[in-house]
């Protein structure tokens, strides 16, 4: 297998939701298992010695600050209506980096009204709201990578 056809393979393992990917063919076997964002491991077999290869894709964003440690007491329910990330992705406040803010707290928003953008895969995602109200809090920072469900805002 050629190396650029072995790069194609890492980089579409890299930028999609595939966790592991194997292709065999008559020079020998590929698989490709993603075990941490910054780094893809591949391991190839020929038909008479195996060989490894570590490959790291291009440059990855550097992790938002550490998530709190959990306390003894679950956090009070906050009051109104949540907003929940509908994907995992990376959460921004303005629709180009530096412009300004979709929402801040204390805008009147209405339903189907952009309130964020999330990108993920390199596509840019806006997050609408879903229901009209006044936003009260804003619970994550902006580049911070965000889960499915995750809460996004409080809207009252």
């Amino acid at each position: 297998m050629d190396l650029r056809k072995l790069k194609t393979l890492i980089d579409l393992v890299s930028e999609s939701n595939i966790a592991e990917l194997e292709i065999t063919e008559a020079d020998g076997k590929v698989r490709i298992v993603k075990t941490d964002p910054s780094k893809a491991v591949i391991g190839l077999a020929a038909p008479v010695a195996p060989s490894y290869v570590t490959a790291a894709p291009g440059p990855v964003p550097a992790p938002a600050a550490a998530a709190p440690a959990p306390s003894a007491e679950p956090a009070p329910e906050a009051a109104g209506h949540t907003v929940k990330s509908p994907m995992v992705g990376t959460f921004y406040r303005s629709a180009s980096p530096g412009g300004k803010p979709l929402v801040e707290v204390g805008s009147a928003v209405k339903e189907g009204e952009p309130i964020c953008i999330i990108e993920a895969m390199k596509i840019m995602n806006e997050i609408e709201a879903d229901k009209s109200g006044t936003v009260k809090s804003i619970l994550c920072e902006n580049g911070q990578a965000v889960e499915f469900g995750q809460p996004l805002f409080v809207i009252e």
